[in-house]
C-alpha cells in the first residue's frame, strides 16, 4: 500500500512539474487532469473515497474539462483549428496518457479484494464532511468563502479597469 502511495505522489509530482514548465496551456490543464486524478487517488487510499469522487468529479471531470472547451472556443478561426490540431496531437498524449494509466492499474489493484484487507483507514463519508464543515470547521469555510468573494470582486476590478484603459 505505501509504494502505491508513493507511486501516486511521485505521478502527482511529475504532472504538477510539467504543469508548471508547460508553455501551452491546453498541456498544462491535460498534465493539470493527471495530477488531480493522483491526489484522488491518494485520498482513495487515505480512506476518503468521498474526498476522492468529489475530486474527480468536480476538479479533473468539470472544470477542467470546461477550462479545456474555454480555450478552445477563445481560439476561433482557421488558424486557430491548425494549431488545435497541433495541441492535441497523438505525440502529446503520450506523456498523460502513460500517467493515466499507471493510475488506472492502481486502483485496479486497489479495488481487488486482497488489497482491501490491509488497510487500517476508516472511510469518510458525506455525512461526517458535512458534520465537519459545518461544525469544527465553519469559521474556515467562511474565511475560505470570504477569500473567494475578494477574488472575484479583485477579478472585476481588474478587467474594468482595462475596458475602460484608453486605446493606443
Amino acid at each position: 500500500m505505501q509504494l502505491l502511495f508513493d507511486l501516486s505522489a511521485l505521478i502527482a509530482l511529475l504532472a504538477a512539474w510539467q504543469v508548471i514548465r508547460g508553455v501551452n496551456a491546453v498541456h498544462a490543464l491535460l498534465y493539470l487532469i493527471v495530477t488531480l486524478l493522483a491526489i484522488a487517488l491518494m485520498f482513495f487510499m487515505l480512506g476518503a473515497p468521498f474526498a476522492a469522487a468529489l475530486e474527480v468529479i468536480i476538479y479533473a471531470g468539470a472544470i477542467m474539462v470546461l477550462m479545456v472547451f474555454v480555450i478552445m472556443m477563445l481560439n476561433q478561426g482557421d488558424s486557430a483549428v491548425g494549431q488545435e490540431r497541433a495541441w492535441l496531437a497523438g505525440r502529446i498524449w503520450r506523456g498523460p496518457a502513460l500517467l493515466s494509466a499507471v493510475l488506472l492499474a492502481q486502483l485496479g489493484y486497489l479495488l481487488l479484494p486482497a488489497a482491501v484487507v490491509g488497510r487500517d483507514a476508516a472511510a469518510v463519508d458525506a455525512v461526517a464532511v458535512g458534520h465537519a464543515l459545518y461544525g469544527p470547521y465553519l469559521l474556515l469555510v467562511e474565511l475560505a468563502s470570504m477569500l473567494l468573494l475578494a477574488a472575484l470582486v479583485g477579478a472585476w476590478h481588474l478587467t474594468r479597469a482595462l475596458k475602460h484603459r484608453p486605446r493606443e
